[in-house]
């Protein structure tokens, strides 16, 4: 039986979901499909299950330093990884089973089948017609594996597959080193798992800054080993027992590999040539980035699904966004928060605003700060991490960061907030800095940038009474 409503959403994930949220403020004449697994990416096999495993990791990891506090014992502590990785899914079902929930409660508004559309307007799912006012599109991403790998796909692993795993061998081979690569390979390698990684970027975890990313790869290293601005090749080897990774004149035998080279929007068998609109070489259909709209239709594309800015925070966002804007023709345009990315290794890295790679060629100046000899990370023995923050030359407006830095993901907010706002250097030197705390070095870094914008006067780093708090006139 043929169906009408007014909204028809794709994908029960974080972007759907949220869209989903904001549209039941204005209507009940919806509809959510979902093809299974449930539970989003991020709850699933993406930002959870990795930081369960990350801090598992870590917390063992932590064992060299406690060693070196009086801390005795340490070196009698082991690590059973098929309990580690019950662990982490018992964690993972705890997360997911509150989002399944919400798709259960919807009744026959929730729909279990494949999507695809037949009309710019009406989608086919398992033999039904659905037509709707306004469909958006919030199909997710799943993990690139390039074709001719296939043949070994006994011996991939994915993070979507890894957290599956009963056990691991002891050599593992990481192709790629970005975000999820970086987090998984050290936190792996954390466990005593050998690891060999290969990445055909020159840079790690996203990271543009070459002075962070030359620091970065020198910290890295020390827990695993890896090549960059090389592109792997495997191969079985002789007894095909095992994968031989090749990559120029490296060569390394693993039991397996986990490849992370990055995501794939799930839109290949949405038909979306049934939209009449033109299609880029990936299938990808042109959208309007502000509004997340296909063109003139009723149609937007949102969260992973458009390879825009693939971030669960940027997934919920884009989900607010498409339903409100689609709900609301006349409604005053919405801008987007500050980019933000983390990666949740140790120290953690990290990027806000715009990066050195976009500010590169333009006019701005560089505030630094190295944690070494940061008093609160010496005492915590966490003292390693450079921070970069950038400025505008002429106003000292906050532009963006990048950093290798211990609570590099509180640092991170901090500044995000202050870009978004659009504080100077200046003013954000106003604010209170406590001691002894890691944010200290956000400080430092910005009294680095102060002194390149240069003052007239060299007052200290205080508010003027006319911008200081009630409590502080007396």
């Amino acid at each position: 039986m043929n169906k009408k409503v007014k909204v028809a959403i794709i994908g029960a994930g974080t972007a759907g979901l949220t869209a989903l949220k904001q549209v039941k403020k204005v209507t009940d004449d919806f509809v959510i499909i979902n093809e299974p697994p449930y539970g989003t990416t991020c709850a699933r096999v993406g930002c959870m299950p990795s930081k369960a495993l990350i801090q598992i990791a870590k917390d063992y990891h932590r064992r060299k330093v406690m060693a070196t506090e009086g801390i005795h014992g340490t070196g009698q502590l082991r690590v059973d990884i098929p309990a580690i990785l019950q662990h982490v899914r018992d964690q993972r079902d705890h997360l997911t089973s509150g989002v399944i929930k919400i798709t259960d409660a919807l009744g026959e508004k929730s729909i279990t089948g494949h999507a695809s559309f037949v009309a710019p307007d009406t989608l086919e799912v398992n033999d039904q017609k659905i037509t709707a006012e306004i469909i958006i599109i919030a199909t997710g991403s799943r993990p690139l594996i390039p074709k001719p790998w296939l043949e070994f796909s006994d011996r991939l692993l994915t993070s979507d597959t890894v957290f599956e795993q009963q056990d691991l061998p002891e050599r593992i081979g990481v192709i790629g080193l970005g975000a999820i690569g970086v987090e998984l390979a050290q936190a792996l390698a954390y466990l005593g798992v050998n690891i060999k990684g290969v990445s055909l970027d020159e840079h790690v975890a996203g990271i543009s800054d070459p002075v962070v990313n030359d620091y970065a790869v020198k910290l890295l290293q020390k827990d695993f080993a890896f090549i960059l601005g090389q592109e792997a090749r495997l191969n079985w080897t002789q007894d095909k027992n095992a994968i031989q990774i090749n990559a120029v004149d490296n060569e390394y035998v693993v039991d397996k590999v986990l490849v992370a080279l990055g995501r794939r929007p799930n839109i290949d068998h949405l038909n979306l040539q049934a939209l009449g609109v033109e299609l880029d070489q990936h299938g990808m259909p042109m959208f309007d980035p502000k509004t997340l709209q296909i063109g003139d239709l009723p149609v937007y594309i949102t969260g992973d699904a458009n390879g825009f800015r693939t971030l669960q925070h940027e997934a919920a966002d884009e989900g607010r966004l498409t339903a409100y804007l689609s709900l609301n023709k006349d409604a005053e345009c919405l801008g987007r928060r500050t980019p933000l990315g983390i990666v949740f290794c140790e120290p953690n890295i990290v990027r806000i605003g715009h990066s050195f790679q976009e500010l590169e060629g333009k006019e701005f100046i560089i505030g630094k700060f190295n944690f070494e000899h940061q008093s609160r990370a010496f005492v915590t023995g966490r003292n390693q991490g450079l921070l970069r923050v950038y400025a505008a030359s002429d106003d000292g407006r906050l532009l963006g960061a990048e950093m290798i830095a211990p609570e590099g993901e509180h640092l991170a907010h901090l500044l995000a907030w202050m870009i978004q706002q659009g504080k100077s250097v200046h003013e954000v030197l106003h604010l209170p800095f406590y001691h002894p705390v890691f944010e200290e070095g956000l400080r430092s870094a910005l009294q680095s940038a102060a002194i390149k914008l240069g003052r007239t006067i060299p007052a200290p780093d205080l508010p003027l009474c006319d911008e200081a708090p009630s409590w502080s006139l007396g």
